[in-house]
């Protein structure tokens, strides 16, 4: 931590300070909020989820005990709304009742239509033997009649197969039909019996012991009475793991090549500001997102917090100072203290000096002074009413300062130029991609 310690004000009311040595540390500092580690999600039936006879969209939720109740396993925890599945439910029976009697139709119309070809082939087969037996006495008669009396006992004979050949038919035709009446007999069945079962899983249990908090929707707002669930996320509620907790923040663009996982974090709760912990980065997230309502792109981080506390919630807000950087044992001063001349950086001293300086890194107040400043030597904080008589010093930093900044501009132009290799390396990648498309 960095304590700047001002000096005694100079005539005129000048403000002045001496720079201190000793530890710098370079900070990224966000807001986040509080979540557990682990949590045991609270949902709806998951039969909702895994059934597709159900087609079942959106169940809201009728009642839900108040967020931060505490619950043993098995107390409730809310209801879900019956009223639309209810008429599923009857829609189902009615399909149920209709599945029914049709199977019944179907038993009935093929018992009737078996049992008529059965007698059919009784009477054929009589038939049948009557025309045996007239052939049988005209042995004795003209060629004439017996050769008619043979026509006929054939005639029978054809029919009497032709009809055995159909009642074969008819009776496989009738195992298919009652078949597939059983079969969407059955279906509807299970329909009505799974819906029922679903339904009496609408009130909700904890399946652990825990405190109720409320499910996030992607959009942030809470999960609460009136919202709706669906089968793809069923989740009304969470029991998170309070023992071990995490703060959830985002990082902008600028600052996210700073942060790197194992990394040291301060972390404050503004609900309890007396209140301090410690923790590390957990995790830095490779791809950006944008936050609603705003244009910037941020990088989620995860900070573990390393101190267990009763009074931790999920939600709180959060304070976090990243560090991403510790310098032990250099010389540093305010950055207000620090004034520019084209590229000359110099301090106003109170031994009436423009100490030229060399400039290091610099956190959100305060800036390490390379070269040209000592500990305890005291400066400025604004440009001193002598400043007209005030002479340069330090004239041997020069250099240093012009080859900093020819370096700092070749390192830009670098930059500038992998950007666009980059941009022209897409560009063309793009461009294969769609040739290639073409070709296919």
């Amino acid at each position: 931590m960095v304590i700047v310690k001002l000096g005694k004000e100079k005539p005129n009311n000048q403000l002045t300070v001496k720079a201190q040595k000793g530890e710098f540390e370079i900070l990224v500092t966000t807001t986040g909020e509080l979540q557990a580690k682990s949590s045991i999600d609270i949902t709806g039936p998951t039969e909702l989820g895994n059934s597709r006879e159900l087609r079942i969209r959106e169940i809201k939720i009728q009642d839900l005990v108040p967020e931060g109740t505490l619950v043993d396993s098995g107390q409730y925890v809310g209801d879900l709304d019956r009223s639309e599945v209810s008429i599923s439910l009857k829609d189902l029976k009615d399909e149920l009742e209709k599945a029914e009697s049709q199977f019944i139709k179907i038993q009935l119309d093929t018992t009737m239509q078996l049992r008529d070809l059965r007698d059919q082939l009784v009477n054929l087969k009589f038939e049948r033997e009557e025309k045996q037996i007239v052939l049988d006495q005209s042995q004795f008669e003209p060629p004439a009649t017996i050769r008619q009396a043979k026509i006929d006992l054939e005639k029978s004979d054809r029919a009497f197969d032709q009809a055995e050949k159909n009642y074969s038919l008819k009776k496989e035709q009738a195992r298919a039909d009652m078949r597939e009446a059983s079969i969407n007999l059955e279906k509807a069945r299970r329909k009505v019996i799974e819906l029922e079962n679903v339904i009496s899983k609408f009130t909700i249990f904890a399946p652990s012991s825990g405190m109720v908090i409320y499910k996030k929707e992607w959009s942030g707002e809470k999960r609460k009475v009136g919202s709706t669930i669906n089968p793809w996320d069923l989740s009304i509620a969470t029991l998170p793991d309070l023992s071990s907790m995490l703060s959830k923040t985002f990082v902008n663009e600028i600052d996210i090549s700073k942060v790197k996982s194992g990394q040291y974090v301060r972390i404050g709760i503004d609900a309890f500001p007396e209140k301090k912990y410690t923790g590390k980065v957990l995790e830095v997230a490779n791809i950006g997102e944008q936050l609603p309502n705003t244009d910037a792109k941020v990088f989620e981080v995860l900070v573990s917090v390393d101190q267990a506390d009763s009074i931790l919630r999920p939600s709180m807000t959060t304070s976090n100072q990243i560090i991403t950087e510790v310098f032990t044992d250099v010389v540093f001063l305010p950055l207000e203290a620090i004034h520019t001349n084209d590229s000359l950086s110099f301090v106003y001293t109170t031994s009436n000096k423009k100490q030229i300086i060399i400039p290091g890194v610099s956190n959100e107040n305060h800036i390490i002074i390379e070269q040209g400043i000592q500990e305890s030597e005291e400066v400025y904080l604004s440009i001193p009413e002598e400043e007209e008589k005030m002479k340069y010093s330090g004239l041997e930093l020069i250099p240093v300062l012009k080859e900093r900044e020819k370096q700092k501009k070749l390192n830009e132009q670098l930059k500038q130029q992998k950007a666009e290799e980059r941009k022209i390396m897409k560009e063309n990648n793009r461009q294969n991609g769609k040739n290639s498309f073409k070709k296919n």
